[in-house]
C-alpha cells in the first residue's frame, strides 16, 4: 500500500514548526517516529495534505531534572528514555514500563512525545502518565499552555491538543514519600499489545495505613481508565490481602467496562484486570513500606 500523495516540510526549528501548522491547521500532521503514523496513512486510513516531519528539532529531545521529577522533550526517543538514569532514578515507574512498549527496533524511533500524542488506548504510556500526574505543554505559534492528564486524554485516538498545537514537553513530577509504584500487563507476546494493562501508585502515612492510591488500566476502554471506585476503598485501610483483593474486585466489575473481541472476551478481561490489580497493589505497597 501506499499514501495518498501529501506535501512535507521538514522544519529545523520550533518556530518554524509551528508556522506550518498555524498555516495549514487540519490539513497538516506532524510527523514524529512514524511507527504510528506512516502505517495508518500507507493503509490509508489517515490521509493528511501536509506531513510537518519533527525530526529535525534536535530542541524537542532531552532529558533534565526538573523540581524532583523530570522534563521529558516530545521528541525524546523513547529508547533514550529507556536508558535514562535520571528517569530510572527519578521516575522509576516510567523506567519500569519501557521495556514492555513493542520492541526495540520500535523503541529506537518511536519518540516519548508521539506515542502519548498518538494516545492509542492500548498503549502503556498514557496510562502511566496518568497514575504519574504528569503535565504536557501545548505549544502554537500564539503560545503555550499547560494541561493535566486527565485533561489531555480525551477519547480514542484523541487528545486535547488543537490543529494547530504541538506537544512540545511532558513533565513528570516526583512521587510523595512513602509512595510505591508498579506496572504489569498481559500480552499474547512480549512486545504485542496488552490484551490488559495496569500502572499503580500507593502512598502510605506514617502509621502504614493508605493515604493515596492510583490505579490505571489500558486496553480496557478509548482511553486510561482509572479505577476510582477501588482507591477509594483502600483510602484509610491497612493494604491487607485481603483488602486488596476486595479493591482488585471492584476495579474488575465497578470500575471498569471493557470491550470483547477476538483477543479476549470481556469477562476474560475483567479476569485479568482483577489478577493484574492485585499483582501491582501489593508490589506497590511493598515498595512503599521500603521507602
Amino acid at each position: 500500500m501506499k499514501p495518498p500523495p501529501f506535501e512535507y516540510f521538514a522544519p529545523t526549528t520550533l518556530d518554524e514548526a509551528l508556522d506550518y501548522m498555524a498555516d495549514y491547521g487540519d490539513e497538516a500532521k506532524p510527523l514524529a517516529g512514524g511507527q504510528s503514523l506512516i502505517p495508518t496513512m500507507n493503509f490509508r486510513l489517515a490521509q493528511p495534505e501536509v506531513l510537518v516531519d519533527l525530526n529535525g528539532l534536535a530542541e524537542l529531545a532531552y532529558i533534565r531534572p526538573a523540581a524532583g521529577g523530570v522534563s521529558i522533550g516530545a521528541m525524546t526517543r523513547q529508547r533514550s528514555v529507556e536508558r535514562s538514569p535520571l528517569v530510572a532514578e527519578q521516575t522509576p515507574l516510567i523506567h519500569e514500563t519501557m521495556p514492555y512498549i513493542a520492541h526495540p527496533q520500535i523503541r529506537n524511533r518511536g519518540t516519548f512525545g508521539g506515542n502519548l500524542a498518538h494516545t492509542d488506548p492500548a498503549s502503556e504510556l498514557p496510562a502511566v502518565a496518568t497514575a504519574l500526574n504528569a503535565r504536557f505543554r501545548a505549544q502554537s505559534r500564539s503560545g503555550q499552555r499547560w494541561l493535566t492528564a486527565d485533561e489531555f486524554f480525551v477519547d480514542l485516538f484523541t487528545t486535547a491538543l488543537e490543529p494547530e498545537e504541538l506537544l512540545v514537553e511532558i513533565v513528570i513530577p516526583p512521587l510523595p514519600a512513602r509512595t510505591g509504584y508498579a506496572f504489569h500487563e498481559i500480552s499474547r507476546r512480549h512486545g504485542d499489545y496488552a490484551l490488559v494493562g495496569v500502572a499503580a501508585t500507593v502512598t502510605l502515612d506514617d502509621s502504614g495505613l493508605c493515604e493515596a492510591a492510583r490505579l490505571v488500566y489500558f486496553s480496557v476502554g478509548d482511553k486510561p481508565v482509572e479505577a476510582v471506585q477501588a482507591t477509594a476503598a483502600l483510602a484509610g485501610q491497612k493494604l491487607s490481602a485481603a483488602a486488596i483483593d476486595a479493591a482488585a474486585e471492584i476495579a474488575a466489575t465497578q470500575d471498569i467496562d471493557p470491550p470483547g473481541d477476538i483477543h479476549a472476551s470481556v469477562a476474560y478481561r475483567r479476569h485479568l484486570a482483577k489478577v493484574l490489580a492485585r499483582q501491582v497493589l501489593a508490589a506497590a505497597t511493598a515498595r512503599a513500606k521500603q521507602d
